[in-house]
């Protein structure tokens, strides 16, 4: 498979796949930690959904990012939790049942916010002489086919079938964590020298938005009264983001590699600070 079927093709399909194995995990009890947890959940919803992308726009107006970097890095930022940042709540003993519904949900909500960021975005950033726009309800409805259908999919299946999606849950983890390894390797493979370039350009807003979101998600929670397990499981969700979606919306939807830099760079930097947050979890005793 050549790098263009891969993103047209593979990319839209690995996402497919790994929401099916998020919707694997979820029955409809679980829905009921909104209406039980509201301020932490309400939280966390905000803080994905507005304030990060809010933070996302500051850093590439502050750093004077190229436009290209600025718009991609929004993008990230407005990109809801990955289905890892699960993973890494259960491993740092964080609020789980909170992480399910926080990535499910944020997932679902930003169908719409998600493309709103990113054609503003698009507009703010783009270079007078070169527009590039985001076909909206085109990414609408993109996104409901490979988030919301599949999620769905997997709850049908996890209803019917337990034990098929106790097994099927980690196979396509795996199988969606390979493909967005792959893909980042061929992206910077493809970009050549242009890629360090990019990377010294960009890689200190994205380890700044990575470390302001890890912050709010901890420093935030705790401010409105959350326990430690539920704002460590909030910092987690803003900072394990959805790599995968981030490259879908630039590299098949925008088609610019120099936009999904961000994107790029994050999922790989997020892994170690996430690493990063188990350790000040089993150091603080969080969840004991």
């Amino acid at each position: 498979m050549d790098q263009a079927t891969l993103i047209a093709v593979g990319l839209p399909a690995a996402l497919f796949l790994i929401m099916v194995g998020m919707g694997l995990t979820l029955t409809l009890r679980d829905f009921r930690e909104v209406l039980v947890a509201p301020r932490a959940t309400l939280f966390g919803l905000v803080a994905q959904i507005i304030l990060l992308p809010l933070v996302g726009i500051g850093l590439a107006l502050t750093l004077d990012l190229s436009p290209a970097l600025a718009v991609g890095l929004v993008i990230i930022a407005a990109c809801p939790g990955g289905t890892t940042s699960n993973l890494f709540t259960f491993l740092g003993r964080g609020d789980v049942a909170l992480s399910i519904v926080l990535t499910v949900a944020a997932s679902l909500i930003t169908i719409v916010t998600l493309p709103l960021f990113a054609g503003w975005a698009l507009e703010r950033f783009s270079d007078a002489g070169r527009t590039v726009s985001l076909p909206v309800l085109r990414t609408i409805a993109t996104l409901l086919v490979i988030v919301l259908v599949p999620v769905a999919l997997g709850m049908v299946v996890r209803h019917r079938r337990p034990a098929w999606a106790a097994k099927g849950e980690k196979v396509v983890s795996v199988f969606g964590l390979l493909v967005l390894i792959v893909v980042i390797v061929m992206l910077l493979v493809d970009l050549g020298e242009e890629a360090l370039v990019l990377l010294r350009q960009g890689g200190a807003a994205v380890v700044l938005l990575n470390l302001v979101g890890l912050a709010l998600g901890m420093a935030g929670g705790r401010l409105i009264g959350l326990s430690r397990a539920q704002a460590f499981t909030v910092a987690i969700e803003l900072g394990i983001k959805n790599g995968t979606l981030g490259l879908m919306v630039t590299l098949t939807l925008l088609q610019s590699e120099a936009m999904s830099v961000p994107a790029a760079v994050y999922g790989v930097l997020m892994f170690l600070f996430g690493f990063l947050m188990l350790g000040y979890s089993r150091l603080s005793g969080i969840g004991r």
